[in-house]
């Protein structure tokens, strides 16, 4: 059964990485860095302070880091060295050699979980449960779901080690939004707990997308 989901997880690695283009070399690239996460940290922070006092803002901006912390130190230093499956990208891996690579990038040396996958979809979880607004909801799975796609893309990891990393990461996000939304309610007088309707979220949609456009524009000028 192993073997079956092994050999499973390279065959749909090696097609999903094999339709390559120019245009979505560029594209791939600029989506799986860290620049395209100002905005929407940004506009993150914006929600938040038109919705709650300060005390609460700050709560949830270290629940915030937390995930991140959380979802990158236990896929990178905790459950890497214990499974020590090697990137598909890697030298020392057979099927280096049939793996598209773009710019010469081949990360790192273990890959299982995705960091990427975890960070994105630990953030995904805590906001979906923090704002509950089914656009942004879905908008917010979407962003996660690209920034992992980057991975597949690029060679850099299986599917298997992203779906991993969105469930480490996903668990993670979850566990903190509950944990920190009970300290929330804890040092907010009433008029400063969580109101009725969110203000402003759709902001946070606009500046995915002008991101979005901004690389699509990129990826065009540059192939």
């Amino acid at each position: 059964m192993i073997d079956y989901l092994a050999e499973l997880d390279t065959q749909l690695l090696l097609f999903f990485n094999g339709m390559h283009a120019p245009f979505w070399d560029y594209f791939m690239t600029a989506f799986t860095g860290k620049v395209i996460w100002v905005p929407m940290y940004a506009t993150i922070l914006y929600i938040l302070f038109q919705n709650f006092h300060w005390k609460v803002v700050l709560c949830y901006i270290v629940a915030i880091a937390l995930t991140i912390t959380f979802a990158d130190q236990m896929c990178n230093s905790i459950i890497r060295p214990l499974i020590g499956r090697l990137r598909p990208s890697h030298l020392e891996n057979p099927i280096s050699d049939l793996v598209y690579i773009v710019n010469g990038k081949r990360g790192g040396g273990f890959g299982f979980p995705s960091c990427h996958a975890a960070n994105s979809f630990g953030l995904a979880v805590f906001l979906i449960c923090l704002f509950r607004k089914r656009w942004l909801s879905l908008f917010i799975v979407l962003w996660a779901l690209t920034n992992s796609y980057t991975r597949l893309y690029l060679g850099l990891h299986y599917p298997g080690d992203l779906l991993a990393g969105a469930i480490v990461g996903g668990a993670g996000g979850g566990l903190l939004y509950f944990l920190f939304h009970k300290l929330s309610q804890r040092i907010a007088v009433p008029e400063q707990k969580r109101p009725a309707e969110m203000k402003q979220t759709e902001v946070m949609i606009y500046a995915g997308l002008l991101t979005v456009f901004g690389i699509v524009i990129y990826a065009f000028i540059q192939s």
